[in-house]
């Protein structure tokens, strides 16, 4: 049986699937402050959708014993006996759109709490170069009065998780890891090694592989970005976006992306962190702050454009039906964390627009308390005189549109999904 004892530090979309995956190895406690979690959890039942119950329920246990399983709780004492800590928790941005390491702190002051001479503290969490280091490691050191790479270490293994995914699952997704010293990197390359069937990469420092992480979302902001652009072109000339980029895509060098709103807990987020890190230490990143401008344009561009489009077909705007189909910020998937479909709603509420939110995917509570929306999980027996479909759910590509519009009524595809009676596209 395997001598380290595992704590995952937040059981969200991150931490639950690599608790659940360490757990067939290992004994693991899943540590999460939200107790109403925890109880679901207990229960063997994932309400974020990324673990099935099955799955959950196989590598449970009732108690914190060093037995193989996991154990969930919100007890700190449930996690005194552990060697390894994980931070799983999120990095969100400010109003400002200022990095927010809130979470981070808190976390390593809540393992700093138990932290014994020999631990080692993994941080999964997406951050600028430097942020487990110089922000993570004094909280943890002044809150344990233990001395960092003498009595405890750090290790950095960035998280790859894609929400709703069930193909590209944690365990088949290849990890960086590093450590804070050369034996500790391999200490933490091994752990994960041990349960990452894609594989690992070693990263020689931990601010390579907190870079690494940052830009990998960084780089995609930019590219849809450009695609984004292209889109407000390519409408002002009257030429299909997707049919461009199809014939396009046919050279083997091209990129494959497509215009959207980016949105979700990673890509419309991490490169404020690295913009953050870049103005910090003289640098004023042009391309990575531009990308960004034109992706958080996105929601007022998209309202701008149905209402242009109803115009166009003489429908009238103020006080028209609207059903906006998807609220998430991807498909298939019930995560709202920053969806940028609450822009589009925002910018068509301002025109006077009467907006019904349909999406079976949601807990409409969660809607109306990070948002103040009510989004309906079943789909409203009435008409509209347009429908928005904003995010690609499977079951919005089997729906019948033509049923839930008025005569006349029209259909505005922010995904570029729908091949019939389409108005409008992005």
């Amino acid at each position: 049986m395997n001598t380290e004892k595992l704590a995952i530090i937040g059981l969200g979309y991150v931490g639950l699937p690599l608790a659940r995956l360490f757990a067939t190895k290992y004994s693991v406690v899943g540590f999460d402050i939200n107790e109403n979690r925890i109880a679901e959890l207990q229960q063997g039942k994932d309400t974020t959708l990324e673990v099935e119950d099955d799955v959950l329920k196989a590598v449970l246990k009732t108690s914190s014993d060093n037995n193989i399983g996991l154990y969930c709780s919100s007890n700190m004492d449930d996690i005194k006996d552990c060697n390894y800590y994980v931070v799983t928790v999120p990095t969100p941005i400010d109003k400002n759109n200022r990095p927010d390491l809130t979470p981070l702190y808190k976390s390593s002051e809540t393992v700093a709490q138990v932290l014994k001479k020999g631990d080692i503290v993994i941080y999964e969490s997406t951050v600028y170069p430097g942020v487990t280091e110089d922000e993570c490691v004094p909280i943890l050191e002044q809150s344990s009065g233990l001395i960092f790479n003498t009595d405890f270490f750090a290790g950095y293994s960035p998280e790859r998780i894609n929400p709703g995914d069930k193909e590209h699952t944690v365990d088949k997704i290849l990890k960086v890891t590093a450590g804070s010293t050369p034996e500790i990197g391999v200490k933490v390359n091994n752990l994960y090694a041990s349960v990452i069937t894609a594989g690992t990469h070693l990263a020689p420092t931990i601010k390579v592989a907190e870079a690494a992480k940052v830009i990998e979302n960084s780089q995609r902001d930019i590219n849809i970005a450009f695609v984004n652009e292209l889109a407000k072109i390519f409408n002002l000339m009257n030429i299909n976006t997707h049919d461009v980029l199809e014939a396009a895509g046919t050279k083997w060098n091209f990129l494959p992306f497509k215009p959207g709103l980016v949105g979700g807990h990673c890509i419309g987020v991490d490169p404020y962190y690295l913009a953050q890190k870049a103005q910090e230490v003289g640098y004023h990143p042009e391309i990575i702050l531009a990308g960004r401008r034109v992706n958080d344009s996105m929601g007022q561009y998209v309202a701008s454009e149905v209402v242009k489009m109803m115009l166009k077909n003489d429908l009238k705007v103020n006080g028209a039906k609207i059903l906006m189909l998807g609220i998430t910020f991807k498909e298939n998937c019930p995560d709202i964390r920053n969806t940028k479909i609450v822009d589009v709603i925002k910018h068509l509420k301002e025109y006077g627009l009467d907006i019904t939110i349909y999406d079976p995917w949601v807990n409409s509570e969660e809607v109306k308390k990070e948002y103040d929306l009510e989004a309906t999980n079943t789909l409203p027996h009435e008409l509209f005189d347009t429908i928005v479909l904003g995010v690609a759910h499977s079951e919005f590509l089997k729906m019948n549109f033509t049923d839930l519009l008025v005569e006349n009524g029209l259909i505005y595809d922010v995904k570029g999904i729908i091949k019939e009676n389409v108005t409008g596209k992005l």
